[in-house]
């Protein structure tokens, strides 16, 4: 009997995970809510995102997008539509084409799409849209932009690491040079010298969120000049970056999502809750009190920020002192840059 319900169980187990590969492997996923039971307050309500050039199986940035989408299926009740792109001519069309089936909400995943959705948005002045990442300027009035508070979240990694270090050399691999990405690194070099004024930092760029092999070698360049905590901040890339990490048995840190599940060389992940912002905006368009031409912003004080699973290695004083530290930057105590110098 015990045999019988472990085979029904691993079969289940293979159809959930057919189930997930079939929704992230194409380039455009829809799902609707289940049915049968009482209504939920989403029913009839249709929402669509357009992922940015990582794609949904990014583990980091577009997957957290994905997850708050789904969470809105479920518990909500929406009927969603996922559009991928696979290059940046893609966020046109990918927008239009769920504006044009007058979706009630449009969510662009990324600053990147700042011009495509500055486009596309006029055009369709009955329909919703919010970007993460951005604020579009000057505001249009059906576009909410959804930003993040970065910089503390990396304050509280580059602390840690600052205290972990052993060679006091640090290095972050970033993506593009853009606003969300900068705010990491400059919050994680700042942290990283308030906790050992004597650490060196190094950065490097690969200008691409998708070319793995071009932030392993970033990465490989910079622990060849002794770091020994590498920060990626390049979303798909940067698992490039942390593979560096555990070839050469160094630290990495994770960036959005918390990346601790990638193995025991992971110290910590520096993360935003895009998965949150998704969810609290598809309900804000449920419940109608959604507001095009504005900002919402993610920080500490509604957790939107913050640290994922801290490696069991690290000693119990030292998470003391990073607790601390985050309280502080909770409080308005600590307020980290958002500039790389």
């Amino acid at each position: 009997m015990q045999s019988r319900i472990r085979l029904l169980g691993a079969l289940a187990a293979l159809a959930a995970i057919a189930v997930l590969a079939g929704s992230c492997g194409s380039s455009s996923s829809s799902s609707s809510p289940a049915s049968g039971g009482s209504a939920q307050p989403g029913s009839g309500m249709k929402i669509g995102l357009v992922t940015d050039i990582g794609g949904l199986n990014d583990r980091s940035f577009n997957h957290l997008a994905y997850v708050g989408l789904q969470r809105a299926a479920r518990q909500l009740g929406v009927s969603v539509k996922v559009e991928q792109s696979t290059s940046a001519s893609d966020y046109v069309p990918n927008l239009t084409a769920l504006a044009a089936q007058h979706y009630d909400l449009v969510i662009a995943v990324g600053f990147l799409m700042d011009g495509a959705i500055k486009k596309v948005a006029p055009q369709f002045p009955s329909v919703n849209f919010a970007i993460i990442d951005d604020a579009p300027t000057p505001a249009v009035p059906n576009i909410a932009g959804l930003l993040f508070k970065e910089q503390e979240s990396g304050y509280d990694a580059g602390y840690l690491a600052g205290l972990t270090t052993k060679t006091n050399v640090l290095s972050t691999v970033g993506g593009q040079k853009i606003p969300p990405v900068d705010h990491y690194i400059a919050g994680f070099q700042a942290g990283a010298k308030a906790a050992n004024p004597g650490v060196t930092t190094l950065n490097d760029y690969s200008n691409s969120f998708t070319d793995n092999a071009k932030c392993k070698q970033l990465a490989l360049n910079q622990i060849a000049q002794h770091s020994d905590v590498v920060f990626q901040v390049a979303g798909q890339c940067g698992l490039g970056a942390l593979s560096a990490a555990h070839d050469k048995n160094v630290w990495g840190i994770g960036v959005d999502a918390d990346q601790a599940y990638l193995g025991d060389y992971i110290l910590t992940s520096a993360v935003k809750k895009v998965d949150v912002a998704v969810f609290d905006t598809i309900k804000e368009v449920v419940d109608g009190s959604f507001k095009g031409g504005g900002v919402a912003t993610f920080d500490a004080t509604n957790d939107g920020t913050g640290l994922g699973l801290i490696n069991p290695k690290v000693p119990a004083d030292v998470r003391a002192k990073v607790k601390v530290v985050e309280g502080k930057i909770k409080a308005g105590a600590i307020v980290p840059p958002d500039t790389v110098k």
